[in-house]
């Protein structure tokens, strides 16, 4: 049994590096958008992670005949009452920085203690394929949001996304072991725990 090719939906080249490395063994071939770029963009225009990740793949299935695989992925704080959530990429506007990003999340998160800084990381995946129907799954990381950012690994907000059963944030723990237990690596997971047969090819 082997895979087919896999388009995955992001120009985020470290979105890529991690699905490369989760999906690498499988047997599965990853390339991006960035393999695409004459491709239109795709308006996140949708009011869930999920919405937004169907828009991505099932768009992006159709224009090249290919499976494609979406994620969209963000920070829920229920302090903040879910935010920065499907706005976490542009939570201090544009142009999108990690680091304004941040600033902004430790400037609203200033007043908050204990259990109040409580958060979690949650990616949805969306498989799309031109002849058939979506596949979603979706994972969850749990951790704190640190008082300031720890790390120099990982993008977004890994650095002050502080993991208590590691004793570190996302942006200090080794690249292989966060790939162990990142809400990608856990949607990635649940993905290939009951793969659709479609994605499945003969020789």
């Amino acid at each position: 049994m082997r895979f087919l090719k896999l388009v995955i939906a992001t120009q985020n080249k470290g979105k890529v590096a991690e699905f490369e490395r989760l999906l690498g063994p499988k047997g599965i071939e990853v390339v991006s958008l960035l393999d695409y770029p004459d491709l239109p963009e795709v308006e996140e225009t949708g009011d869930s992670f999920e919405a937004n990740a169907r828009l991505k793949a099932e768009s992006i299935a159709k224009l090249l005949n290919l499976p494609v695989l979406a994620d969209d992925s963000g920070l829920v704080v229920p302090y903040l009452n879910g935010a920065p959530g499907i706005y976490s990429a542009r939570y201090a506007g544009q142009p999108k920085s990690d680091k304004a990003n941040i600033d902004k999340l430790l400037r609203e998160m200033s007043q908050a203690r204990g259990d109040q800084r409580q958060a979690y990381f949650v990616t949805c995946l969306v498989l799309a394929s031109p002849d058939h129907d979506s596949y979603v799954v979706e994972g969850r990381a749990y951790g704190t949001i640190a008082l300031e950012p720890s790390g120099d690994s990982g993008f977004g907000y890994d650095p002050v996304f502080y993991v208590d059963q590691e004793g570190a944030t996302f942006a200090q723990i080794p690249l292989s072991r966060k790939n162990q237990i990142s809400h990608r690596a856990n949607a990635i997971k649940a993905l290939l725990a009951s793969l659709p047969e479609w994605l499945e090819v003969t020789a």
